[in-house]
C-alpha cells in the first residue's frame, strides 16, 4: 500500500486542510499533530526597548473576523480529524492562551477523550518587552483519543528512560527554535511559529509506532513530517502556502531515516503471562522429559504436577534453577531449555508461541522450525534467545 485515499504517503499536499481532510478514509490515521492558527488578535506592532520591531505572528492565515468564525473553523477541521483518526490512535493539538481553551472545549464536544494537557515550558522565551504582563513562557498541548473507550499507543518505559529513569511529567522543558534549527530564507525566518524538532520527537516517539501514519493538517515548515520521516513513520501533511511547502520539502530532502533496528522499543517488551503448567497441558513440554541448562551441564525431569526434579530437589522451574545456581531467587524462564532434534531451545520461546496461538491469535510472528514442530515466535525473542547443539 503506497497511498491513502487520493494521496501518496510521505507527501505534503497543497490545499485547504478541511477540504483535504474530507478526502481521507474513515479510521485511517494513527497519530495526528495539529498546530492550528492561534487567532492571536494582536493590536498593532510590537517594539523592543531599542525600538527595533519584534518579528511577531501577524500572518494572514492567523487572522479571523471573530471568535465565532474561529470556533466554526475549529469545529470543521477537528470534526474531520475525529472521523479519520483510528480508535487506536491519538491526536495532539498545541496552542496558547488565545485559543487552547476554546479548542479543548470543542474537542470535548466532539467526543474526543482528553488524556493529558502538556505544558511546553520554553527555556528561552521571548521577553515581555512592555513589562505589562508576566513573561509568556509556555504553550499548552492537549493529548486525546477518539473516545473514552479507545485504546492507544503510549511507550511509557521509553519516556521514563528519556527522563533519566524518572516518570515523564506533563511539563516539558524544551527551548524554542534557535540557531541552525531555525529555518531562514534570505536571512528572514521562513515560518513565524516553527516548532522545535525536539517537541515533535517526544510526541511521535511516545505515542506511535514505526510505519504508523502521522497526519499534520497544518504543515507549516514541515517539522512533523521531518521528524516522522526520521523516526520511520509514514506521513501525510496539508499546507495552503506553496512557499512553506517548498521550505518543508527542502528540509525533508536532507532527512535520513534512523536504521530500523534502532527504532525498536526493546525496553517496552513484556514477557507473556503464561504459567509453565500451561505449556505441559498443551503438550509443548512433555511429562517425563528433561529440561537442560544452557550449557547442558544440568538437567531436571518434568513431573506430572508440573514441578521439576533435580537430584533430591523438587520445585518450580524457578526454585530448581535457583538451587542449582545457589541463589535465593532466579528466573527459570531464562535458565531452562528443551532439546529438539539435538538443539537446545529456551522454554521462553514456547510461552511466546502459546501466547500467540491461545491468547493473541491475531499477532503476526515469524516461524521457527523446531525439527518437525513449527513454532511461531516474536522476532525480538528469536533474536534474543541462545541455542546450543548438544
Amino acid at each position: 500500500m503506497t497511498q491513502i485515499g487520493p494521496f501518496n504517503f510521505n507527501t505534503i499536499v497543497q490545499g485547504d486542510c478541511i477540504e483535504q481532510l474530507k478526502k481521507l478514509p474513515d479510521n485511517s490515521v494513527d497519530l495526528i499533530f495539529a498546530d492550528p492558527p492561534y487567532n492571536l488578535q494582536l493590536n498593532g506592532d510590537l517594539y523592543r526597548p531599542n525600538q527595533t520591531k519584534v518579528d511577531a505572528v501577524n500572518d494572514k492565515w492567523d487572522k479571523f473576523e471573530s471568535k465565532e468564525e474561529y470556533d466554526k473553523f475549529c469545529i470543521q477541521w477537528l470534526g474531520e480529524c475525529h472521523r479519520v483518526l483510528k480508535n487506536t490512535g491519538s491526536i495532539w493539538v498545541i496552542g496558547t492562551y488565545h485559543n487552547i481553551f476554546r479548542v479543548g472545549a470543542i474537542m470535548q464536544n466532539l467526543n474526543f477523550w482528553l488524556l493529558n494537557d502538556i505544558i511546553w515550558v520554553k527555556t528561552n522565551p521571548m521577553p515581555n518587552f512592555k513589562g505589562t504582563r508576566f513573561n509568556n513562557a509556555h504553550e499548552t498541548l492537549i493529548w486525546a483519543t477518539k473516545s473514552k473507550t479507545s485504546s492507544y499507543t503510549f511507550h511509557y518505559h521509553s519516556m521514563k528512560v528519556l527522563n533519566d529513569d524518572l516518570q515523564m511529567r506533563s511539563d516539558w522543558l524544551i527551548p524554542i527554535c534557535q540557531g541552525d534549527e531555525r529555518i531562514k530564507v534570505n536571512g528572514v525566518k521562513a515560518h513565524s511559529t516553527q516548532k522545535p524538532a525536539e517537541l515533535l520527537y517526544r510526541i511521535i516517539l511516545s505515542t506511535s509506532n514505526t510505519n504508523d501514519l502521522v497526519l499534520d493538517p497544518f504543515s507549516g515548515s514541515g517539522t512533523t513530517a521531518a521528524v516522522a520521516k526520521r523516526l520511520g513513520r509514514r506521513f501525510i501533511a496539508f499546507e495552503r502556502e506553496p512557499f512553506y511547502i517548498q521550505v518543508a520539502n527542502d528540509r525533508l530532502a536532507k532527512i535520513a531515516p534512523i536504521d530500523k533496528p534502532l527504532l525498536e522499543y526493546k525496553i517496552e517488551k513484556r514477557k507473556p503471562k503464561v504459567p509453565f503448567g500451561n505449556l505441559i497441558e498443551k503438550g509443548y513440554v512433555k511429562i517425563g522429559e528433561h529440561l537442560f541448562s544452557r550449557d547442558a551441564k544440568f538437567s531436571a525431569q518434568v513431573l506430572a504436577d508440573t514441578s521439576l526434579q533435580y537430584l533430591d530437589v523438587v520445585g518450580s522451574i524457578h526454585k530448581v534453577s535457583a538451587t542449582i545456581l545457589n541463589k535465593e531467587n532466579h528466573n527459570g524462564w531464562s535458565y531452562w531449555y528443551v532439546r529438539r532434534d539435538g538443539i537446545l531451545y529456551s522454554i521462553d520461546t514456547l510461552r511466546h508461541d502459546y501466547e500467540k496461538k491461545f491468547l493473541n491469535p491475531h499477532t503476526n510472528y515469524p516461524e521457527i522450525n523446531f525439527g518437525n514442530n513449527v513454532v511461531n515466535e516474536p522476532e525480538e525473542t528469536f533474536l534474543a534467545y541462545e541455542h546450543n547443539a548438544v
